[in-house]
């Protein structure tokens, strides 16, 4: 089996290829593959029927059914990907296909031993990761370029949405990746003009992935996200319903223990806050730290080498340069604006939601909403990451307004 390119201690010039990035799409997997080779079309069957294997409690009997399959043929970056992407969704609806009152406290070794050599592959955890979701999860319907998911669970049109509109967001932020690398050569060698012009592209960049956010209210419906898509994204780390994690029998007799998908996964604001020197608190930077885990090796690659060019704070400073020092403040204030807009989105699609499922639950002969089943609780105060959510997103957020260089 191939692993990815390793990706070795770089030097800068920085170069987008080197970490794994396109030019067209950034940190998303260019052009996705779709179908596995023949010997793995067990795995691809189950995962096509996923959404109706769960909703007709019939996922955990068809894995049962499944061949023991070795991951050792997967060959290839975008192969080991969609495996991957195929082997997290059904684990996901192996684990939570009876909600969070009946989770398993083992996964099947003809699951989990396949699973774990594709991470080990990758460098990824064995769990649904933001890698998958999102940046795997693609493919075009049509010539047009209408775009669809490749694997679904449970959710319909609001799971396709999330997942799309979150795609939409990535995209949005594919100058802002290009202008990082711009602005650090820039200040390598003295270009104040050129780091000026970068310092406006993020700032646009930024700007464009809170336009692309907005469309999630058109696309989800916040019942939907809450009582039925939430819990799929839910990990065993630091969740109620799963408090001693999750044997991966044939791998570990120890139960092991790994953070949901969460957006604290994606690369691009791990980037941002790099190159613009924000310094979160130290609860608010070990939890992001941990993300990071949950990252494509070269994508973890790339902040850290940001991490490690020169500081474009203090370069700014130093300039003395009033038209930079407002570049820069202006892509500060894009980024805590991005951030505000997602406390507003998770406050209408988790706080709000929660609300409205306790009501609706508490009224008889009202249940045959989004999930017949009792509204999850577990993380109800918790993102899927599992972080104390709005002290953990205002958190974040203040910190990125204090970046601001005072006049």
């Amino acid at each position: 089996m191939e692993a990815c390119d390793s990706t070795e201690e770089t030097l800068l010039p920085l170069a987008l290829t080197k970490f794994q990035l396109s030019e067209e799409y950034g940190f998303l997997l260019p052009d996705p593959l779709t179908e596995l080779p023949a010997p793995y079309g067990p795995w691809m069957e189950i995962a096509h029927d996923l959404p109706q294997l769960i909703a007709s409690h019939r996922l955990r009997s068809q894995v049962h059914q499944m061949p023991q399959l070795s991951a050792r043929h997967l060959q290839g970056r975008k192969e080991l990907h969609l495996a991957h992407l195929v082997l997290s969704f059904i684990t996901m609806g192996y684990l939570w296909q009876e909600g969070e009152e009946g989770t398993v406290k083992v996964l099947p070794q003809n699951l989990a031993v396949p699973f774990w050599e594709v991470s080990q592959a990758l460098g990824l955890p064995p769990i649904l990761s933001h890698a998958d979701f999102v940046l795997a999860n693609w493919r075009r319907k049509n010539p047009n370029g209408n775009l669809d998911t490749i694997i679904s669970l449970p959710g319909g049109e609001s799971l396709r949405g999330f997942i799309l509109i979150t795609l939409l967001v990535e995209k949005a932020a594919v100058p802002g990746i290009k202008a990082i690398i711009q602005a650090i050569h820039a200040i390598l060698q003295l270009d104040e003009e050129t780091l000026h012009k970068a310092l406006q592209e993020l700032a646009e960049a930024i700007g464009d992935m809170s336009k692309a956010l907005k469309r999630m209210h058109d696309y989800v419906d916040p019942a939907v996200f809450y009582a039925v898509i939430r819990i799929f994204l839910s990990g065993w780390k630091d969740n109620p319903a799963m408090p001693d994690g999750l044997i991966y029998e044939g791998v570990s007799d120890e139960p092991m223990a790994y953070s949901g998908g969460s957006a604290a996964q994606s690369t691009i604001l791990h980037a941002f806050d790099e190159l613009l020197g924000i310094r979160h608190s130290e609860e608010s930077t070990a939890f992001l730290h941990r993300m990071r885990d949950y990252m494509p090796l070269p994508h973890r690659a790339f902040v850290e080498e940001i991490h490690r060019a020169p500081s474009l704070k203090q370069h700014v400073l130093s300039s003395g340069d009033a038209r930079l020092c407002a570049a820069f403040n202006q892509c500060i204030s894009a980024l805590a604006d991005f951030r505000s807009y997602h406390i507003t989105i998770v406050t209408k699609y988790i706080t709000v939601a929660a609300a409205k499922a306790k009501a609706r639950w508490a009224e008889p002969g009202d249940r045959a909403g989004p999930s017949a089943g009792k509204p999850p609780s577990a993380l109800e105060a918790k993102g899927t990451g599992g972080s104390h959510i709005f002290s953990f997103l205002k958190s974040v957020r203040d910190t990125t307004r204090e970046g601001m260089i005072s006049a």
